[in-house]
């Protein structure tokens, strides 16, 4: 491609325009500017000039695909993984690990201002993995066929449903790399059928694996669409025997034509149902389906500091909305005189009453539901809330009930600046100011960033 096939003066689909990529945004993409409009560009980073080819165009803004790279930035970095470039896993392996941290403390920043209002918030330094590879505790891989008949795992190319076998990924727990290779060829030497969703032939739709960091236990989970796998239950064993870091090997079912991994049940075939893994000085048992932070170094990393922040006495009584399996619910309750964890799936629930048991923790009630109608319900009125909501954020109807009933201390923990930024505007106009905004880099060679706010005051009722 020469730089004179450039026709700068057409804004439409097919065009080549020259740009200087001169900021990044929260979805992972470049971002240039071409006579006044936005040109987001995949696989770029600050301080690239690109030749970039226009693919969707409206009239102010614009998406490009790189065509050429005419000078790298300074930020520009060799990818560790030699698909990088296809996989649809990671979008950032092309920029260096600081300014990755630096870019996603600018994408908070940007939130704050621009959609809390919020101006020269506190906004602490990023608490960064100890490295940006193999930190993954947990992966879940797609299968399929391919055209020459043989199983493949991996992940999505960017933007399509085309698999990118992998027999290793440096982002995920170097110890589960001998799996891959392993296990896809004994599902090929068993013949099991690999889930066609198009021709909805097939049984195989996923293999997962998970890992205690500091355990080192590995569990393994497949995902089908039918219970029934010709020897399944021998090659269970197979792989309990051959691996001694595996503990347990499960099936899932899943037979909906959706895009939702696992379904909702799931057996033991061979071992344990669970791994063990150690958090915060605590055990946790993980199953396949217990939502656990993938980033376990740099989650511990953060509850520490939440913990340290609160300079807790240990009179208080916490509530931990959203609390899942207890992973910061249990840390707490070591350190105050008694938490409520609020949880809407009440299989979270016995996972969390299983963990505090084992660890001997007394002062920890669980209630089923959701937190909008539960925390008004509550006959104790809390010193603290912790809040980790899914990504759309906490409904309106529990920012109205925090504000009615004024705990002295919110810590909101949210993995999406824009709703986080929302919320905690609404929380502000309502009494509490901010004291530290604490983000969280759980996620190296991606975009997404974790946050913790640390809240004080509001309005007592």
């Amino acid at each position: 491609m020469s730089v004179t096939e450039l026709n700068p003066q057409i804004w439409q689909q097919g065009s080549l325009i020259e740009i200087e990529i001169s900021d990044l945004s929260d979805r992972a993409d470049g971002v240039g500017r071409w006579e006044g409009r936005v040109v987001f560009v995949p696989d770029t980073v600050t301080g690239d000039r690109a030749l970039v080819r226009l693919v969707r165009v409206k009239p102010q803004y614009a998406y490009g695909q790189l065509q050429k790279l005419l000078s790298p930035s300074p930020h520009r970095i060799r990818p560790q993984c030699i698909v990088a470039d296809k996989c649809g896993g990671c979008q950032w392996q092309h920029i260096d690990l600081a300014y990755q941290q630096q870019a996603k403390q600018q994408v908070i920043l940007d939130a704050m201002e621009r959609i809390g209002g919020f101006k020269n918030p506190p906004l602490a330094p990023i608490l960064s993995s100890p490295s940006g590879l193999h930190y993954r505790n947990k992966v879940t891989y797609p299968l399929q066929r391919s055209a020459t008949g043989n199983v493949q795992a991996g992940y999505y190319r960017k933007g399509s449903h085309k698999l990118v076998n992998l027999n290793q990924c440096p982002v995920q727990d170097s110890r589960l790399d001998p799996f891959l290779t392993q296990i896809k060829q004994d599902i090929e030497a068993k013949g099991w059928g690999i889930y066609n969703e198009t021709r909805e032939t097939g049984k195989l739709r996923h293999l997962a694996l998970r890992i205690g960091r500091k355990t080192g236990e590995v569990l393994l989970t497949l995902v089908t669409t039918d219970w029934h796998l010709e020897g399944i239950e021998d090659q269970a064993q197979t792989w309990l025997d051959q691996f001694p870091e595996l503990v347990g090997v499960c099936l899932n079912q899943n037979a909906q034509r959706n895009n939702i991994i696992l379904g909702k049940e799931t057996r033991c075939l061979a071992g344990k149902p669970a791994l063990q893994e150690e958090f915060a000085g605590l055990t946790f048992f993980l199953r396949p389906d217990t939502f656990f932070q993938v980033n376990t170094e740099t989650a511990e990393a953060l509850c520490y500091h939440i913990l340290d922040r609160l300079a807790l006495t240990g009179s208080e009584t916490v509530v931990d909305a959203y609390c899942g399996v207890g992973t910061f619910t249990l840390p707490l309750a070591k350190q105050v005189k008694q938490v409520i964890g609020i949880e809407s799936q009440a299989s979270a629930i016995a996972q969390g009453k299983q963990n505090a048991e084992y660890n001997q923790i007394r002062n920890v009630t669980f209630e089923v539901g959701k937190v909008e109608k539960i925390l008004p319900q509550l006959e104790t009125t809390p010193d603290v809330v912790f809040l980790d909501p899914p990504r759309k954020g906490c409904d309106r109807a529990v920012l109205d009930t925090l504000l009615a009933i004024a705990p002295q201390k919110i810590v909101y923990l949210s993995c999406r600046p824009a709703t986080l930024a929302r919320d905690l505007k609404t929380l502000t106009e309502g009494g509490y100011q901010i004291t530290q905004i604490q983000p969280a880099d759980f996620f190296p060679q991606t975009a997404h960033v974790e946050c913790a706010v640390f809240l004080e005051g509001g309005n007592p009722p």
